[in-house]
């Protein structure tokens, strides 16, 4: 087990937990990271413990819970803990199983970061570092991806927030990471709101997906296909079409509902997909408004355009 510094000075005003001869004390912040291997576990953790955070590396998920009654103890020395975990076996998931729920049972807050990517991108990186995946065995490395894949679904279903660094750099998820966890106080929601083209794929850290397709395509006016969305004479032919504005307050309408009910079950982050063909004019133009009205209702919202300069 390896250990990286320690926690910053605030103290939590979290939920009391009882310890046998001490006084009530503070239960900190908990965050578990986990996901595929080769998908950036250590570059998050990193992150987290440059934002003054106590990150606890490998731990055996067993231990999770008594980690988190030792950081009670800690008189606030120990606010915020960080958890990287990896899946390398069934016993190993059942521990973690039973952990969140003793987590749950004691009404300990967590949350949980889920490092994704594709196939591709992991085998690349295995084969730039000439190392095995760690459930491989005997066979190839998309063996042993596709078995950690199959073990960490239902970890993956549970996690709050969905990181896809296919195609990000050390240096992006970083920010990605700053973008969710630098911020002093917690929000009650943070939304992604994404552009992206369906010719390049579906975003899989996506929790809602729109498509943008029912509207024309400022491709094949010739005097806007160089702009894309940013620009206000693209922007401005694509709510002029029928449907564009009805289509935005519809949609920020439904966002409403959707946010108050992820605020009552506890889901901090939702990324907001938007698409059409390129990800280059009517998916960029929607998402800067819908992210917009977000900000005007109170959501802490980050845009991102996926795929805007691919073409």
């Amino acid at each position: 087990m390896t250990e990286h510094g320690e926690g910053g000075e605030q103290v939590s005003t979290g939920t009391a937990i009882e310890s046998p001869g001490a006084p009530d004390a503070a239960i900190p912040e908990l965050v578990i990271i986990s996901g595929m291997s080769g998908a950036g576990r250590s570059t998050a953790a990193k992150c987290l413990e440059d934002l003054g955070w106590f990150v606890v590396d490998n731990l055996p998920p067993a231990l999770i819970p008594t980690m988190v009654e030792l950081g009670a103890r800690s008189q606030g020395n120990v606010a915020r803990i960080a958890v990287v975990v990896d899946v390398r076996g069934r016993r190993f998931f059942d521990n973690l199983r039973e952990s969140l729920a003793d987590l749950e049972a004691k009404n300990v807050t967590r949350r949980i970061v889920f490092l994704e990517s594709s196939d591709d991108a992991l085998v690349r990186r295995f084969e730039s570092v000439r190392r095995p995946h760690p459930l491989q065995g005997d066979g190839r490395i998309v063996d042993g991806i596709a078995a950690e894949r199959e073990l960490l679904r239902e970890l993956r279903g549970d996690a709050d927030l969905v990181i896809d660094t296919s195609s990000l750099n050390v240096h992006e998820l970083r920010a990605k990471m700053d973008a969710q966890f630098a911020g002093e106080e917690e929000p009650e929601l943070r939304a992604t709101v994404m552009s992206f083209g369906f010719k390049y794929g579906l975003p899989v850290d996506a929790d809602l997906v729109v498509d943008m397709r029912f509207l024309p395509n400022p491709h094949w006016v010739p005097e806007l296909r160089q702009y894309t969305g940013l620009n206000e004479e693209v922007a401005a032919y694509v709510f002029n079409q029928p449907g564009a504005k009805e289509f935005l307050d519809r949609y920020a309408e439904l966002l409403q509902l959707i946010a108050a009910g992820y605020r009552r079950e506890g889901k901090r982050y939702v990324t907001i997909a938007v698409g059409c063909t390129g990800g280059k004019h009517r998916s960029v133009a929607m998402s800067e408004k819908l992210a917009a009205r977000l900000v005007s209702e109170g959501v802490e919202t980050v845009i991102v355009h996926r795929d805007m300069g691919r073409e």
